[in-house]
C-alpha cells in the first residue's frame, strides 16, 4: 500500500499531508493575527496623537499622525494577500496563490517610498517657513506615544514574519520601525523648539528622511530577492548535505529552492546506481524528500528526481548506439 500511494502521488508522504495543511493554515493565522493586532495598536496610537494635534497645532505631529494612520492601513493589502494565499492551487495557478504576498510587499515598498518623499517635503517646507508650536510637552508626549506604538508593532511584525517566512510582513515591520523614528523626531524637534532652536524641527525631519531611505533600501532588496526566487545560500548547503547523507545517494545534481509566499519548495536531482529497479530508485528519492522536509524549515514540498550513475549511463548509451547501428545495417540488408 505504501508503494501504491507513492505511485499515485509521486514523492509525497500521505501521512504528512494533514500536518502540512495544518502548518500552512497556522502560519496564515499567525500572519493575520499579527496584522490585526498591528492595525489596532497603530490606530490607537494615531487616535491619541490626533487628539493632541487638535489643541497643539503642530504640523509635524499632524504629519506623523496621518503617517501612522496610513501605516495601519497597509495591513489591509497584506491581510488580503494572506487570505488569497490560502486558496488551493488551480489549473491556471498550479503553484497556488502564495505569490500574492510578494505583490503586497511591492505595495508596502511603494508606501515606504511615498513616506520618505512626504517626510522630506514637509521637512524642507518647514525649513523655508518655520511655524510656532503650542503645548510642547503634549507634543513631546505624542512623539513618545508614536515611537512606542510603532516599535511594538515593528518588533511583533518582524518576529512573526521571520517565524513564518513572510518577506512582506518583515518589510511591513521595517516600515513601522521607520515610522517610530519619525515619531521620535517629533519629540526631538519639540525639545529643540523649546530651547529656541527654530531650525531643529526641519533639520531633524531631513535626517529622518535619510533614515527612511536606508530602511527603504533594505525592504526593497528583500522584496526584490523574493521576486527573483532568491534564497539563503545556507539553505542550499543544508539541502545538499541532507541529500548526500541519504542512504543510496551516490552524488547530487542540481538543487533548487524557491519561496512561494511563506512556504519553500525544492527541486533536486540525485545520482543512484543504474542497476537499481524503478521501485528501488523511487524509494531512495522518497526517503531523500522526507529527510529534506524535516531538515529545512518552511519546506513543504520537494520534487526529487533520481538519475542513474553517469558511468552506467554512458555504458547504456553506448550499448543503445551499437544496437541502433546494428538494426540499421539489418534493415538495409533486408531492403536489398
Amino acid at each position: 500500500m505504501h508503494r501504491l500511494q507513492h505511485v499515485l502521488a509521486p514523492h509525497s508522504h500521505s501521512h504528512d499531508t494533514s500536518s502540512k495543511v495544518d502548518t500552512e493554515l497556522e502560519t496564515s493565522r499567525q500572519g493575520m493575527r499579527a496584522l490585526w493586532i498591528s492595525l489596532l495598536v497603530l490606530a490607537a496610537t494615531a487616535v491619541l496623537q490626533a487628539v493632541i494635534v487638535v489643541f497643539s497645532g503642530s504640523v509635524a505631529l499632524l504629519s506623523d499622525t496621518l503617517h501612522n494612520f496610513a501605516d495601519a492601513l497597509t495591513a489591509i493589502p497584506l491581510g488580503i494577500a494572506f487570505l488569497i494565499g490560502r486558496r488551493a492551487a488551480s489549473r491556471r495557478y498550479t503553484y497556488g496563490y502564495g505569490r500574492s504576498e510578494d505583490l503586497a510587499g511591492i505595495l508596502i515598498v511603494l508606501v515606504i517610498t511615498a513616506s520618505a518623499l512626504y517626510a522630506g517635503y514637509e521637512a524642507f517646507r518647514r525649513l523655508l517657513s518655520p511655524q510656532d508650536v503650542r503645548h510642547l510637552w503634549f507634543v513631546a508626549a505624542a512623539g513618545v506615544i508614536g515611537f512606542a506604538g510603532n516599535e511594538i508593532v515593528a518588533r511583533y511584525r518582524i518576529g512573526v514574519g521571520k517565524r513564518i517566512g513572510s518577506a512582506a510582513l518583515v518589510a511591513d515591520g521595517l516600515h513601522a520601525r521607520t515610522d517610530g523614528f519619525t515619531s521620535l523626531a517629533v519629540l526631538l524637534s519639540a525639545g529643540g523648539v523649546a530651547l529656541g532652536w527654530g531650525w531643529a524641527d526641519p533639520v531633524i525631519g531631513l535626517l529622518i528622511t535619510v533614515a527612511i531611505l536606508v530602511v527603504l533600501k533594505d525592504a526593497a532588496r528583500e522584496v526584490y530577492r523574493r521576486l527573483m526566487d532568491a534564497v539563503d545560500p545556507e539553505l542550499v548547503d543544508k539541502a545538499e548535505q541532507t541529500l548526500r547523507e541519504t542512504k543510496g545517494v551516490n552524488d547530487i545534481g542540481a538543487v533548487r529552492l524557491r519561496w512561494i509566499g511563506h512556504q519553500l519548495r525544492a527541486e533536486c536531482e540525485i545520482i543512484v546506481d543504474a542497476d537499481l529497479t524503478v521501485a528501488q530508485g523511487h524509494a531512495i528519492a522518497a526517503d531523500a524528500e522526507h529527510r529534506l522536509i524535516h531538515a529545512i524549515p518552511r519546506l513543504t514540498a520537494a520534487l526529487v528526481h533520481a538519475d542513474p550513475h553517469p558511468g552506467h549511463r554512458e555504458a547504456h548509451r553506448e550499448l543503445d548506439h551499437h544496437r541502433d547501428h546494428h538494426h540499421e545495417k539489418h534493415d538495409h540488408g533486408h531492403s536489398h
